[in-house]
């Protein structure tokens, strides 16, 4: 089959790619219909993750159709329209049994690189590394589903496929920042991106009650996107200080919940951006930790902070005594869609969750390496590069 994979350090290309098998009896193969580029990939893409071998196929945000299932699948048929969570879990263990579907202890089948770096290992995630498990990902015609009833989610009649992709990764990855970052109702909230997750935390937050919520960018036509179709505040870090934009809207106190939305490779017009990024070039460190510290900086006294983008390892200039003695909480984590995506899809058919905007690019699988370019480098506004294969046009429905 025909796949996009991984073969060095911003090197990627479209290549034949064994087509994948059942191995278990929980397995499924789906044939992809949409699979989305994600701000995660590009750690990939620039070696920031260092467990990528070359060949490895991308992709962890899809919808397709079930065309095979294991003898012990019972929820799902040969024929499902299905959203596939881009973790792992077997929905067994005692961290899924808690709810903690991303800390599955069976999902990720190549647990070593993770324990010696982390203390334990996460679950398994589609094409991110064998870090996270070696497994293939959905930037091809087909894809292995392991425990499929437990990560495969049926879409409900009427609901697109450009709207239902986004509650593969980017919903339910919001969702878990707002959540379990404990947005309440009438608190102001700040979201630091307006990318695809920053966009969806902002709204998860709205629908669980936040009486104001304010997301950061640079980018204007990414604010415009964020303020049209969600409907929250933006602030432009380039033009605005933000901490005192924050205090002057909080009465001084700054949000009850800051939601980091960017991760590893977060940019700044501060100082601390180059003595970040100089430190990560020459690997004196491994993330860039900007958005992160202005978070903590920002939140009141008690407040929350969840780290929501991805992180790999060490940061420098950790701000451990303003964490410490504003009395904040800490919190971070990779999706637990499992327990969000039936109805996130709810919610999604009733017009309360819009993503198909997100697609701005839909492009062909063999144009796959154009379309990281125009995502990582912000080409045409780009917000989301999306795969169509299986006769899906190059334009929305």
């Amino acid at each position: 089959m025909k796949a996009l994979v991984w073969n060095g350090i911003n090197e990627l290309g479209v290549e034949q790619v064994p087509d994948p098998q059942i191995l278990n009896s929980g397995d499924a193969i789906v044939k992809v219909k949409l699979s989305s580029v994600c701000g995660s990939d590009l750690h990939l893409l620039g070696g920031y993750i260092p467990a990528m071998r070359a060949g490895d196929v991308l992709g962890h945000e899809f919808l397709g159709e079930i065309v095979e299932v294991g003898s012990g699948v019972q929820k799902h048929s040969v024929g499902d329209r299905v959203v596939v969570c881009s973790f792992i879990a077997c929905g067994e263990c005692w961290y899924c049994k808690k709810g903690l579907y991303s800390c599955c202890d069976n999902g990720n089948t190549n647990p070593a690189i993770t324990e010696a770096l982390w203390g334990f290992a996460p679950g398994g995630c589609f094409g991110y590394s064998h870090a996270m498990g070696g497994n293939a990902g959905s930037h091809a015609e087909y894809i292995r589903i392991p425990y499929a009833d437990v990560g495969a989610f049926s879409v409900p009649e009427g609901l697109s496929d450009e709207t239902a992709l986004f509650a593969s990764d980017a919903a339910p990855t919001g969702w878990t920042g707002a959540d379990v970052g404990g947005v309440q109702p009438g608190d102001v909230v700040a979201v630091w991106g307006c990318g695809g997750v920053g966009q969806m935390a902002a709204r998860a937050a709205m629908l669980l009650g936040a009486e104001r919520v304010i997301a950061i960018d640079r980018y204007p036509e990414r604010m415009s996107m964020t303020e049209r179709f969600i409907g929250c505040e933006t602030l432009d870090y380039t033009k605005q200080d933000i901490q005192g934009e924050l205090r002057e809207m909080t009465g001084g106190r700054g949000p009850d919940v800051c939601i980091e939305a960017v991760g590893m490779e977060a940019h700044s017009d501060s100082p601390s951006f180059a003595y970040d990024w100089i430190k990560q070039q020459a690997f004196l460190q491994t993330d860039r930790p900007t958005a992160l510290r202005e978070a903590i900086y920002a939140c009141r006294k008690g407040g929350s902070i969840f780290a929501l983008g991805v992180f790999a390892g060490a940061v420098d200039k950790f701000p451990m005594g303003a964490l410490m003695n504003k009395g904040c909480t800490l919190r971070g984590a990779q999706q637990h869609g499992h327990g969000y995506i039936p109805m996130i899809l709810e919610r999604m058919a009733a017009g309360e969750i819009k993503t198909d905007h997100l697609m701005t690019h839909p492009m062909s699988l063999d144009d796959g390496a154009r379309g990281y370019d125009m995502f990582k480098n912000k080409i045409d506004g780009c917000v989301r590069s999306v795969f169509t294969l299986d006769g899906h046009s190059n334009g929305h429905s």
